[in-house]
């Protein structure tokens, strides 16, 4: 046998392989994003999902043995979650200044963000667990596996609408907010990366803080707003109606 052929079948047995895959595919994806200009279609994430999925596709190693390694990176989601409150704490007059504002658009924003969504399935007459899935699709994906899964639906398939509805944001974002002729000065900033935030997750922003510091800031907060009210508010809804 072949010394790469043994090397390959050692390396996708060990958790070595979902961690180094991931890392590698990553990085390749980043440094094409920066040499196209940070373009929207060429979203390092999107481009890292694709290339990963059909690879793991393609070689026929299961999802639990590239997740025993990339499990160290999902690892790192809190952490970077958290520190996404540093540029917020130093942003904190205007989170003062506007907290009432933000707080009805975080109300708002999260219930169009799981009405639409849940309207939308119900006409398309989707299965009534898809649906249910699509609920928490604007929260951070372990967020909304764990709701899918208190309200009836399919937790898995909850997580992929997430990291979907992250990539649309992140993708669609900044042409969305150009048409709708928001403005690029101070409060615009602040609504872009807020507006990210409550509809995009995660994914959207980090879209966001590469764009603008004071979006990203915002986008975190927005992220994090989010996650709360949709913990305690989407399984209180469904269990009242």
């Amino acid at each position: 046998m072949p010394k790469f052929v043994e090397l390959w079948i050692y390396l996708s047995a060990t958790p070595l392989f979902g961690l180094t895959a991931t890392v590698v595919v990553y990085v390749l994806a980043q440094a094409l994003y920066a040499r196209l200009d940070q373009a929207a279609w060429a979203n390092p994430v999107l481009w890292s999902v694709v290339v990963l999925a059909c690879g793991l596709s393609a070689t026929g190693v299961d999802y639990p043995t590239y997740f025993s390694g990339a499990q160290f990176i999902h690892f790192l989601l809190g952490p970077a979650v958290v520190a996404l409150a540093w540029p917020l704490w130093e942003r904190r007059a205007a989170l003062h200044q506007h907290w009432r504002a933000l707080s009805a658009a975080a109300l708002l924003g999260g219930m169009a963000a799981s009405g639409s969504a849940l309207l939308l399935g119900w006409l398309a007459g989707l299965p009534n667990e898809v649906v249910l899935s699509l609920a928490p699709k604007s929260v951070t994906a372990p967020v909304a596996m764990g709701i899918a899964e208190k309200v009836g639906g399919i937790p898995a398939l909850a997580a992929v609408f997430a990291v979907l509805t992250g990539m649309v944001g992140a993708l669609s974002g900044k042409a969305l907010f150009a048409w709708l002729k928001v403005p690029a000065d101070a409060k615009g900033w602040m609504a872009r990366g807020f507006a990210m935030g409550t509809a995009a997750h995660g994914i959207g922003a980090a879209r966001a803080l590469q764009v603008n510091s004071d979006a990203g800031a915002f986008a975190g907060l927005a992220l994090g707003v989010q996650v709360v009210l949709a913990s305690l508010l989407i399984p209180l809804c469904f269990r009242c109606f």
